[in-house]
């Protein structure tokens, strides 16, 4: 039995920051389901505010012993000085640290307590170490960030977690100091029942309709999602499911009634777990038009529920889908989604089709328990070879 702790910046309930939170809490429950000792450190900031969670004593939420920590101040970066002097009371009962985050606080004090204490640790970026998101926003900070802070720790991790191919592509493209790289999947927590549409909050959706379920962000690319709409049939309609927590909801508007197709556009706001599903099983296609996916956990769900599949190259999950001919990999271009989703749309047989594939790939590959199998044996070659060294040291 491995004796792992993960620490993340924001964890349940604080779902608003997307999909790290669902991706590290299922590791760890399966972790835990395959007969490990799962810890998560994590602060209680919740957006504005936080969670409505103890900070005196953990949670066990699916087997994994969850600890929240208060961040009086500097929020941006989750700093908390609570969290920095239980790492050090942790660190000394760890076999092995999983960090996921770049650019907070939380990696930079774990990374460093690991560090002190000989503890070998991972390092998940979680997409974050794009060269493109980097020159985006906040560029030179980032970049002083990673010259002061990131390098070491990336240069004394025991492993560089990635999700995809592509991920590792992306890291590898800042020259940073590189040490051996696991690429190991995000999975899919499948639901025990899948709620009818009559018993949905969403009763009155049309019979056709796209979907898209994620943060309203700019770097998904919704706007030439809603630029392709004036290229695809109008008895098409296109759900919008996720939190708006920049703003970005009012151009996207503006875009569409500039565009003339705001009536065909619906906007849900967010969608819990347990409706989601029903999106996934209605939806004609599902499109994932973003710049840049580490992974795209809402790309898996969506196969898992034989839903076909419409990507762009910089989503990570792309490459899977290409070769399970689950849908398309296409150009982010407003022309180019509208081919895509016109060809799946209006050959129901060859959409059929392509969700069988994505459902059987997801049942017999993506799995938490088949993805936590993949992390602990990544954990335990780091171990091995750390065992190796201490014994091969001069005495």
């Amino acid at each position: 039995m491995l004796k792992i702790l993960h620490v993340v910046p924001s964890y349940y309930p604080a779902v608003r920051y997307g999909g790290p939170i669902r991706s590290v809490h299922g590791l760890a429950a399966a972790q835990v389901q395959l007969g490990h000792h799962v810890t998560v450190f994590t602060t209680n900031v919740d957006g504005p505010g936080v969670s409505d969670v103890p900070v005196d004593e953990p949670v066990i939420k699916n087997g994994v012993h969850v600890h929240y920590f208060p961040v009086p101040w500097l929020r941006r970066l989750y700093w908390s000085p609570a969290m920095a002097k239980a790492l050090h009371v942790q660190m000394t009962s760890a076999d092995i640290v999983h960090l996921h985050s770049v650019f907070l606080w939380p990696t930079f004090a774990a990374a460093r307590a690991a560090s002190a204490a000989r503890v070998p640790y991972f390092l998940a970026p979680r997409g974050m170490l794009v060269r493109q998101l980097i020159n985006a926003k906040s560029r030179w900070v980032k970049k002083t960030w990673i010259a002061l802070v990131e390098r070491k720790t990336m240069r004394h991790a025991a492993g560089l977690h990635v999700t995809t191919e592509l991920e590792e592509f992306d890291v590898r493209a800042l020259n940073l100091p590189m040490p051996p790289v696991y690429c190991v999947p995000n999975g899919v927590e499948l639901p025990d029942e899948i709620v009818p549409l009559s018993d949905c909050p969403f009763t009155s959706l049309p019979d056709k309709y796209i979907l898209y379920i994620g943060r309203i962000n700019w770097k998904k690319g919704l706007h030439r999602l809603i630029e392709s709409l004036v290229k695809i049939p109008p008895e098409f309609s296109l759900v919008l499911a996720g939190n708006d927590e920049e703003g970005y909801r009012a151009k996207l508007d503006k875009l569409a009634d500039r565009l003339g197709v705001k009536q065909r556009i619906i906007f849900l706001g967010h969608v819990g777990d347990r409706y989601k599903w029903t999106l996934y099983r209605h939806a004609r296609v599902f499109v994932l038009p973003s710049t840049s996916e580490n992974f795209g956990n809402v790309v898996i769900e969506a196969m898992a529920m034989a839903c076909p599949v419409v990507v762009t190259p910089g989503v990570g999950v792309a490459d899977l889908v290409h070769r399970v001919q689950c849908g398309t990999v296409t150009d982010n271009e407003p022309a180019a989604l509208a081919r895509a989703v016109c060809a799946i749309g209006v050959d129901e047989h060859a959409a059929r089709t392509m969700g069988r594939r994505g459902e059987q790939a997801v049942r017999e590959t993506l799995t938490w328990r088949s993805v936590a199998r993949q992390m602990i044996d990544a954990y335990e070659e780091v171990l091995s070879a750390q065992d190796v060294r201490l014994v091969t040291q001069p005495s």
